[in-house]
């Protein structure tokens, strides 16, 4: 079987990390706002943070140590066995099937906003076939593509702080809030603050195609993380101090709406934003695509998914049949389902993925003593633990302020468990 190649570099692999996330600070976020107000969802926010950052510094050991497209997938086999293997697989795949029709709907969202004759779902439906082409072109081109537009991104987030923070006032922050701060309000919020940073762990997709994955890995993943902190927290609260942050928190473009709140509707920044904006989606939405390949290709490898879909292009070494088969699944969730309902899933995804990560390095570290670990998880066991004990809270969370979602999302892994188990005892059968 052909091979993925080992192009990428550690400059390319932060514009990924950092793509993944970077349009979790361009919109979802702000549907914090409408369960929570600005109070509740700052505190949620940083609950989130520090599961994060806890939770990287302890998957960046995982990673760097076993640099394999599976990620969770293989972390969680190894540890726990096919169980394990198989509930860390579905997570993840919810997670980053699910995050890029978001991300797509909200790309129509904001090419509707600058031309309201264009309509959404068509353009989120052209956006998955411009970018499964230029995936199945080769990573390294597509490495090439994510820097760029991610460098964009992060200028432009920027540039658009530095132009409300005249603007920031405290009295609009804490204004409209519950007279009551209560954990209701700030466990509300909790998905909407996961999306700021979900989908940086997808990094780990890519590690069979990073150059010198040792050092590569560890720089990639703790500079991103720092770079995303910095950016959720001062996008969301300087958006919330330019006036009544209530007009924001149910709409899919909150930052042109920022600008054309402090600037005038018909002021050239509030304009020239909406149209730049763009290039946050675009780089999220690409690199998730990666990702979301990438884990269907380890997948299928492995025996969990129909092995075509494991066959890599002999031309571009690309994962084209996997490209595909996740582009069919973000069709149906365009036309399923709405933002916040899609976010939402994604997310309870992600914590599930991230609770059993923190479990599987615990159990490795116990388990295979002797594997070589280039980068360890600092203050251990601390670290993984509050990442392992906030995923928890964060899922029991989601959960309960989102029932019906939730046992959408369980019924769908008993069932995809269940048919696996099925499929492979039929195929022991016959040998």
């Amino acid at each position: 079987m052909s091979q993925l190649k080992k192009v990428i570099n550690t400059t390319q692999l932060w514009s990924i990390a950092v793509g993944l996330v970077i349009s979790g600070e361009y919109f979802g976020w702000n549907y914090g706002w409408a369960t929570s107000g600005t109070i509740g969802f700052l505190i949620s926010t940083l609950i989130v943070t520090v599961m994060y950052v806890t939770f990287i510094f302890s998957y960046t050991e995982l990673t760097a140590a076993i640099p394999d497209a599976g990620g969770t997938f293989e972390y969680a086999s190894r540890a726990f066995g096919t169980l394990g293997g198989f509930i860390a697989a579905f997570a993840t795949l919810v997670d980053f099937l699910l995050a890029p029709p978001a991300i797509a709907y909200a790309l129509g969202s904001y090419t509707h906003f600058l031309n309201p004759n264009i309509p959404v779902i068509p353009v989120a439906i052209g956006t998955y076939f411009v970018f499964i082409a230029i995936n199945v072109l080769g990573i390294k081109e597509s490495a090439r593509f994510s820097l760029i537009v991610t460098i964009l991104s992060v200028v432009e987030l920027v540039i658009f702080m530095a132009i409300i923070f005249p603007f920031f006032k405290t009295d609009n922050f804490l204004a409209h809030n519950p007279p009551t701060l209560t954990t209701d309000n700030i466990f509300a919020g909790i998905p909407f603050a996961i999306w700021f940073f979900v989908a940086i762990e997808g990094v780990a997709m890519v590690a069979e195609e990073v150059k010198d994955p040792n050092t590569t890995i560890p720089k990639a993943y703790i500079s991103g993380i720092l770079t995303l902190v910095l950016l959720a927290l001062g996008v969301m609260i300087l958006s919330a101090g330019v006036g009544d942050w209530r007009l924001l928190s149910n709409i899919d473009y909150p930052l042109p709406e920022t600008l054309a709140m402090t600037l005038g509707r018909n002021n050239y920044w509030a304009k020239a934003f909406a149209s730049l904006g763009l290039f946050g989606l675009i780089a999220s939405f690409h690199c998730n695509t990666i990702s979301y390949s990438r884990q269907i290709y380890a997948l299928a490898r492995a025996g969990y998914l129909p092995k075509f879909l494991s066959a890599v292009n002999q031309r571009f070494q690309t994962p084209h049949w996997a490209l595909i088969g996740g582009g069919l699944v973000g069709f149906v969730a365009i036309f399923t389902g709405t933002i916040s309902q899609i976010i939402i899933l994604s997310v309870l995804g992600a914590v599930i993925m991230y609770g059993i990560s923190m479990l599987s390095l615990i159990v490795l570290r116990r388990k295979e003593p002797h594997l070589v670990r280039p980068f360890k998880a600092p203050f251990y066991p601390i670290f993984p633990i509050v990442a392992f004990v906030l995923s928890l809270i964060c899922m029991i969370a989601i959960i309960y302020y989102n029932q019906f979602l939730g046992m959408i999302f369980f019924v769908g892994m008993l069932v995809s468990l269940g048919g696996f188990y099925l499929i492979r005892n039929k195929k022991n059968a016959r040998y």
